[in-house]
């Protein structure tokens, strides 16, 4: 459940594309809005800034009042909007104004103001992701979208799991959204076929073992999913277990939400695999890097639970001197 909503802009209509998600999200928790942009000034070699004090004075007033207007609109369908104007790197400070205000979902376009490219993600947004260790919600700029704001409709909802319960953490956002649109969800286990690596061909003892695994694997699948139904049937009207088994479960989840037409794939930041090392398991990486559709991944971690990476390490010692 998602209390505070953190949108970083920067006047493009690229990073509007992410109000309409936004709004529908915090209509659904009753939740704020927070609208931010970060002026990034230039700076000569030296590091002193180069631009005129007047042209800095304008921009930041055209900035506040292009925030004032994107502010109203959201409030014209009934959101509860705050607004920030903040000046430095992007990235850092979006970061360090989640951390500071109690924000617990940051909505991002996937690209702004320096246009859409072949990356899947900017090289801001991709900061902001790997560093904020809270939950994101990501929207892909080039997909189009209704320019008024009331339009978004989420239709089907794809939640994925693995018998965790830190892939359940997901559960409350999805029945919330789900309630809120009568949305259709889809709870997508994956069995994997295990890996059976050897040069030469699989014997018939390696087959019948494999597909003993597989069976086994299954019907437990079968089982949890049965139970997740019967349990969520009550808040959500339309839920489909889809069971699939793979080789690969990043490829077969991607396929899934081609063939279905997926609106939103919600996923946990880390499966019954992942640790405190790194902040997004393999299959919410995949998605980051390689989906085509709007993505909420819910950190079922705290920030301080996961382990800071070497260069993280390195700065704060370096601050500490």
């Amino acid at each position: 459940m998602f209390r505070h909503i953190l949108v970083p802009l920067d006047g493009s209509p690229l990073a509007e594309c992410v109000l309409p998600h936004a709004l529908e999200i915090a209509r659904a928790f009753t939740a704020r809005l927070t609208v931010l942009q970060v002026l990034e000034c230039p700076s000569s070699r030296d590091g002193t800034p180069a631009v005129d004090p007047l042209d800095w004075h304008l921009t930041k007033a055209e900035s506040e009042a292009y925030l004032d207007g994107v502010a109203e609109r959201l409030r014209d369908h009934g959101a509860d909007v705050r607004k920030a104007c903040l000046e430095g790197r992007p990235a850092e400070r979006v970061i360090e104004f989640a951390h500071r205000s109690g924000v617990d979902l940051i909505a991002l376009s996937s690209h702004g103001q320096s246009g859409l490219s072949g990356w899947n993600v900017s090289s801001v947004v991709q900061k902001i992701i790997l560093r904020a260790h809270v939950s994101i919600l990501l929207v892909r700029a080039y997909e189009l979208v209704s320019k008024r704001l009331a339009d978004l409709r989420y239709r089907r909802l794809m939640v994925t799991l693995d018998g965790s319960h830190r892939a359940e953490c997901v559960l409350p956002s999805a029945t919330g959204l789900a309630r809120h649109h009568k949305a259709e969800v889809l709870l997508t286990h994956v069995v994997r076929r295990p890996e059976m690596p050897r040069r030469a061909p699989l014997s018939a003892e390696d087959v019948e073992l494999t597909n003993r695994v597989v069976q086994r694997n299954t019907s437990e699948a079968t089982r949890y999913l049965e139970h997740l139904h019967a349990r969520l049937s009550p808040d959500i009207s339309e839920i489909r277990p889809c069971m699939l088994v793979a080789q690969n479960a990043s490829i077969a989840l991607h396929e899934l939400v081609e063939t279905q037409s997926v609106d939103l794939v919600i996923i946990s930041a880390h499966g019954h695999s992942g640790g405190s090392r790194w902040p997004y398991g393999s299959v919410a990486v995949s998605f980051i890097v390689y989906g085509n559709t709007p993505l909420l991944i819910v950190q079922d971690l705290a920030p301080d639970e996961l382990e800071k990476n070497r260069p993280e390490q390195v700065l704060q010692e370096l601050k500490g001197h």
